[in-house]
Parts: structure tokens; C-alpha cells; sequence
């Protein structure tokens, strides 16, 4: 067991390591699937592994770009994004791919922690793919410990509920959400994908953990 990675304070830098972490493990990946894979449906409602990197895609090079007109990051937005690349071919989706992971931090760094969440949604949606090609690790990889903490930082500054997590993986504790003193903090047990799945409002099937004194939908930071 490792000690879970704990951000009280932002650190700007996180987010852009978290992308190219994801980056060297993501892209090879993709890489060597027959384009045939690309087609498989994925967990995020109508979208296919190509729709779901496409849209990733699209959300980085908006970054690095800094392009932000009305509407964009709207499921409206996304779905404009996605049918913007229906005829590319996919090795333009990936190499625009890459170049968003490897140009966004720094974008990301100097944004105050108003874009953090895009990095970690990324991150999120590379467990998407992976669990739609049958991969092992979605939801948990070398990214885990930086997504874990910029998770815990959200949650609380977002005034999420808060939530005790003791995980198998971790020797501490993490600490998610804010307390208010309305209700005492929901206690979770079990594995750190499944936590992710959770915030998330990812599938659950096939995992197994323990959470009390709150709803699982309560705990959807994104929904």
C-alpha cells in the first residue's frame, strides 16, 4: 500500500501533469487498435471510443487555443464538435489528440483552477475508452494518485458532499467534499476505480465496496 496523494492547497501544475501522464499511456494504446475498435459503444450515452476521443480532443485544442464562444462545453457544443470530425480520418483525431495533452497545462496552470475539471475529465473519459476495449486499469493507471487528489480538491471547493474514503490501494485516508456540520461525512470502502466510477457517474457493475450515510447518486460530482 502507497500514501494517497492529498492537495489541500491547488497546485497549477497538477492538471498538465495528470494530461501527460495520461498521454504516454493513452496514445500508444490507441495507436495499435484496428480502426474497427474505434466503433465500439462506450458508457457516455450514443458516443463510440471515436465520438468520445474526438470530443476529448476538441475540448483540448479549445484549450490551448483559448477558443471559448457561446455554447462551447454544452452537450449541444460537444455534439457540433464531434460531427465537425465525423469525416477526419482517425489518425488526424489522434495526433490532435496528443497535441491537446501536450499543449493544455500549461493553458490549464495559469487558469486559476477554473479548467482544472477539464483535465480531470479527461482522464476520466481515457477510463471510458479503456473499458470499452475490454482493458484492464479503467479508471486507475499512473494517473491515479494526481487524479484522486485534484478529485478531493474539486469536491471541496465545489462544496461537494463530504465523503471519508479509506481505500485499498492507500495507507491515509481521503478526504472529499466539505463538511458543513448539517450531516456527517458519507464513509466509503473499497478500491479507487470504483471511488472514480462514483464521482464520475460511471457504471458500477462488477465492483464491490462499502458507502454509507449517503446515496451513490449523491456523490456524481458532474451530474
Amino acid at each position: 500500500m502507497t500514501t494517497a496523494v492529498v492537495q489541500e492547497e491547488r497546485d497549477p501544475e497538477l492538471p498538465g501533469r495528470l494530461l501527460l501522464t495520461e498521454r504516454d499511456v493513452l496514445l500508444p494504446l490507441l495507436r495499435a487498435r484496428p480502426e474497427e475498435d474505434f466503433a465500439l459503444r462506450t458508457c457516455c450515452p450514443g458516443w463510440t471510443v471515436r465520438e468520445v476521443l474526438a470530443h476529448c480532443s476538441a475540448a483540448l485544442l479549445r484549450v490551448v487555443e483559448n477558443r471559448y464562444e457561446e455554447g462551447v462545453f454544452t452537450p449541444e457544443g460537444n455534439d457540433r464538435d464531434i460531427a465537425e470530425r465525423a469525416d477526419w480520418p482517425l489518425a488526424r483525431i489522434l495526433d490532435e489528440l496528443e497535441q491537446g495533452m501536450t499543449g493544455a497545462g500549461p493553458v490549464v496552470a495559469e487558469s486559476g483552477g477554473r479548467l482544472d475539471g477539464i483535465a480531470l475529465g479527461e482522464w476520466i473519459h481515457a477510463g471510458d475508452v479503456r473499458e470499452a476495449f475490454g482493458e484492464p486499469g479503467a479508471y486507475g493507471g499512473p494517473g491515479l494518485p494526481a487524479a484522486l487528489a485534484l478529485l478531493g480538491r474539486l469536491s471541496r471547493e465545489r462544496g461537494h458532499l463530504a465523503l471519508h474514503a479509506d481505500l485499498d490501494e492507500y495507507e491515509e485516508p481521503l478526504l472529499l467534499g466539505e463538511p458543513t456540520g448539517e450531516r456527517p461525512p458519507a464513509r466509503y470502502l473499497g478500491q479507487a476505480p470504483a471511488l472514480i466510477r462514483l464521482y464520475a457517474g460511471r457504471p458500477l457493475t462488477g465492483t464491490r465496496y462499502e458507502l454509507a450515510g449517503a446515496r451513490e447518486e449523491e456523490l456524481n460530482l458532474f451530474g
